[in-house]
């Protein structure tokens, strides 16, 4: 009985090393007969994204279109959104040829579970796979557990469909599953080469891509490398969540303050340059449809209408309002027609949505508060040279104009003309929106300032 431990203890890791090799082998020959069509090599790279989703999905046509027996993605990422790694997923599974996921040294997060995905998995020495806790936000924190569920859902669903130990696929999103040997309970499962292949997670190590076509036997003038675009390149980098918040601000700040001085200038024209980035990268990529656009420029044009057409603030204001944020919203999530993907996802919109309005929020009080007081503002107003000492004061309006009523030219918002005696002035309304056409009486005068109020109709037989 001793003599047989003392055997076990070894020559057991030599028997184990032999079953991995045995394992691998029979990998590698599965490989072989793939058939006689090209090798396409996919780079997946950087954040996941709807961007990435849709040329992968791309790649992956090229793929079958030509015939090809094998697909390659060479991965290198740390994740990204889930709802676009859920896509890539269901492209590969969907796939007619091969599918191999070379993990060149990350596949992090939602890039783990594009790796489950594929057929085969070979990983190049000190590589890593795991980690695919689902965070949300700036801060990295891990999002509530009906979340984790649907990662871990399918990261499980996605092992067994490839024939993998969908409990080791769990334990890169639930810290409390423990694997022995490995990863202890409260630690998020993240594996090396050698460890993914000895748990059955990863087939064999390739120290190089190309290491990797000489274990498979590939001929190298049949490999063909997919690239991204030069305009897919572009649009990717506007799609990005930092972009779209940058982008956002431009439409939001720029529409604010062209709505506080009069005709279209230079804040309008970053407006529209702003929703001209934001939406049409989106519209290209397939993940912005028609009706958002429509929403959008109905929004605003209700907004317009609310504030030079009618007085107050009512149904119009707020339901351009509403539309504008619903359109913004919509732009950042990969929905088709009214169906949208999962609450995680709309969540993730939301988040950015949110940080945007704070920065938003943040700018203008950042703006209103320090701008005035700079250097350089003070070099594009007249404050500086138009100071009394220098002899210069301003235009003063008799004050006998005090409880004269005269009628509005303009509409007053707060600001515009009035008509009093044949004679037109620049007047402010003491807080009230005025249409043009109305009675106001003036009520105070302060130097070059005529402040008046809208005459009641019970005040104006005894005025006349």
């Amino acid at each position: 009985m001793i003599r047989i431990l003392f055997l076990a203890l070894l020559f057991g890791p030599f028997v184990g090393s032999v079953k991995g090799q045995e394992e691998a082998s029979s990998a590698q020959e599965r490989l072989l007969q793939r058939g006689d069509g090209a090798v396409y090599v996919v780079p997946v790279e950087g954040m996941i994204d709807n961007a990435l989703a849709r040329y992968i999905g791309r790649a992956v046509t090229d793929a079958q279109d030509a015939g090809a027996a094998l697909i390659v993605f060479d991965i290198d990422t740390f994740g990204g959104l889930v709802d676009a790694a859920d896509r890539i997923r269901k492209t590969i599974l969907d796939a007619t040829p091969l599918t191999i996921a070379y993990v060149n040294k990350n596949a992090a997060s939602a890039g783990a579970l594009i790796s489950y995905a594929c057929d085969f998995i070979v990983m190049a020495p000190g590589a890593s796979i795991g980690a695919a806790t689902v965070v949300e936000g700036v801060g990295g924190e891990a999002a509530p557990d009906k979340y984790q569920s649907y990662m871990r859902g399918l990261m499980r669903s996605t092992a067994e469909a490839n024939g993998r130990d969908p409990r080791i696929a769990e334990a890169m999103v639930d810290e409390t599953i423990e694997v022995e040997g490995v990863s202890e309970a409260g630690k998020v499962l993240t594996l090396s080469t050698t460890e993914a292949i000895r748990l059955k997670v990863a087939d064999f190590e390739a120290e190089t891509i190309e290491g990797l076509y000489d274990s498979i036997e590939v001929n190298v003038a049949a490999v063909v490398n997919h690239r991204v675009t030069r305009a897919e390149k572009v649009l990717r980098f506007f799609a990005s969540p930092i972009m779209q918040s940058i982008l956002m601000l431009m439409m939001l700040g720029g529409l604010y303050f062209e709505l506080q001085t009069p005709g279209v200038g230079f804040p309008g024209l970053m407006a529209l340059l702003g929703a001209a980035m934001f939406f049409a990268p989106h519209y290209m990529l397939g993940l912005v449809e028609s009706w958002e656009i429509v929403a959008f420029v109905l929004g605003v044009g209700l907004i317009f209408v609310e504030i030079f057409l009618l007085p107050g603030f009512g149904i119009a204001g707020i339901s351009g309002i509403i539309l504008v944020v619903g359109a913004l919203l919509a732009g950042l999530v990969g929905n088709v027609g009214l169906e949208f993907p999962t609450d995680e996802s709309v969540s993730q919109a939301i988040t950015t949505l949110a940080i945007t309005l704070v920065l938003f929020v943040v700018l203008l009080f950042s703006l209103g508060r320090y701008l005035p007081k700079s250097e350089r503002f003070g070099q594009l107003v007249l404050k500086p040279e138009l100071a009394s000492s220098a002899g210069y004061t301003a235009a003063e309006f008799p004050s006998d104009l005090v409880g004269a009523v005269g009628v509005t030219v303009t509409p007053l918002r707060p600001t515009g003309i009035a008509e009093f005696g044949g004679e037109r002035y620049d007047v402010t309304s003491l807080g009230e929106y005025v249409p043009s056409g109305s009675n106001v009486v003036v009520r105070n005068v302060r130097g070059g300032r005529i402040e008046v109020r809208p005459v009641k109709p019970e005040n104006e037989t005894s005025a006349g």
